[in-house]
């Protein structure tokens, strides 16, 4: 057995000759343990915000979407549409048009988003997950699915027909804004809610669904012409491949996104706050690891007498330096691995149980994440044998000839 990690096994299990040493030493190996479990808990309850915030999104967005690079529109011609649909892996393809429209009812007034859906717009996206009343859109009266916060600005409800929402679009190019005459500079079409969505405060204040002819009629669009196309995917696995084959359809530069990328800036942000708690966390480790210094230094001073007689008998400094950080590097990594397993057991009883709530009826989500697992048992351990390493560099021929028999 290799004499240094023996020697420090016994150091790290056996009772020294101080009960001061004795009790530092013991407070160090809480404070591991209690650092690790706190970075572990903080690591996976960002990892569950971060899964329940995208997961909001992932209700509305498609799995791919197709936009032009020039211009605000492309085209969804019946030869691409079927070539989109013979691809393998592509499963629904729905083409939707999408503007900024100023909305008024009732004398009150907001500006929002229309985006209009063709009918197997509830195959692309689970209609029934956002909806919190009414019904999706049908063939019938014009009709619109009203996200909550803007029909909580305009007080409209749902199914009422005694009075209509009216949408208005600037017409384009000669029959632009006509100060002179208002009501013909706007295509203007009057409906009513029959449903109303919430996905998260931004998008229940930024759109409303209509139809797609009804779109196509307010913004002057023929047949072929959409804002984007939307794609859900068969066999999610072979998106590269979807990817080159819908490049290949269509002759125009062309943008294709997925679900990440269309909520680049939620996930950025999400991955920053993230980063920026590690950081945070790793620091109060750092400080709090200040202790596992300060016991190798205390246990050194306290074993100077044993160190002398080892030096004496042909050990060199490198191998009592070696020992010290041996010890410390294992009471490091028992107090990780059980703050670790502390933490494990805390986030699954938060899983399985909801302990902790944010508000009544809503519990902190976290997520069992086993990339978190090894983040924080990395950590712990490249900081612990810093630690042990600067401790165990107390060791000198100095301290080592102060040393009396």
């Amino acid at each position: 057995m290799n004499i240094s990690y023996y020697i420090a096994r016994r150091y790290l299990v056996s009772k020294n000759g101080k009960n001061a040493i004795n009790i530092i030493n013991i407070l160090s190996f809480i404070i591991t343990i209690v650092g690790t479990a706190a970075l572990f808990i903080v690591l996976s309850g960002f990892s569950g915000l971060k899964d329940f915030s995208t997961s909001f999104s992932g209700y509305f967005d498609p799995d791919l979407q197709v936009t032009a690079v020039q211009g605000k529109t492309v085209q969804l011609t019946n030869d691409r549409l079927e070539s989109l649909l013979q691809t393998d892996g592509v499963d629904v393809v729905a083409g939707v048009i999408e503007e900024k429209a100023f909305l008024n009812y009732d004398e009150k007034n907001d500006i929002a988003f229309i985006k209009g859906v063709p009918n197997n717009y509830t195959q692309i996206i689970s209609t029934d997950s956002i909806l919190i009343g009414g019904s999706w859109l049908t063939d019938s009266d014009p009709q619109i699915v009203i996200g909550a916060g803007i029909a909580t600005d305009l007080s409209v409800f749902v199914n009422d027909y005694s009075s209509f929402l009216q949408i208005m679009v600037p017409k384009p190019g000669e029959e632009a804004l006509n100060v002179m005459n208002l009501s013909r500079s706007f295509r203007k079409l009057d409906a009513v809610a029959v449903g109303m969505f919430s996905v998260n405060e931004e998008l229940d204040n930024k759109y409303i669904f209509i139809t797609l002819d009804a779109a196509r009629a307010l913004m002057g669009y023929n047949e072929n012409t959409v804002s984007a196309v939307e794609i859900k995917l068969s066999e999610p696995q072979k998106e590269d491949e979807v990817r080159q084959a819908i490049a290949s359809i269509f002759e125009e530069d062309i943008i294709i996104k997925n679900k990440l990328q269309l909520n680049g800036a939620l996930y950025k942000m999400l991955n920053s706050e993230n980063l920026a708690v590690y950081l945070i966390f790793t620091l109060v480790l750092i400080i709090a690891l200040f202790n596992v210094v300060g016991s190798i230094i205390m246990m050194i001073l306290d074993k100077k007498k044993n160190l002398k007689t080892l030096l004496d008998l042909g050990a060199q400094v490198g191998d009592l330096r070696k020992v010290f950080f041996i010890q410390g590097t294992l009471m490091t990594l028992a107090g990780g691995l059980i703050g670790l397993l502390i933490g494990v057991a805390f986030v699954v009883l938060q899983i399985e149980f909801d302990l902790v709530y944010i508000a009544p009826g809503l519990p902190y989500p976290f997520a069992m994440d086993w990339t978190n697992v090894i983040v924080a048992l990395s950590t712990i351990a490249v900081l612990g044998m810093i630690a042990s390493y600067t401790g165990s560099r107390r060791i000198n021929d100095r301290l080592l000839s102060q040393a009396k028999l």
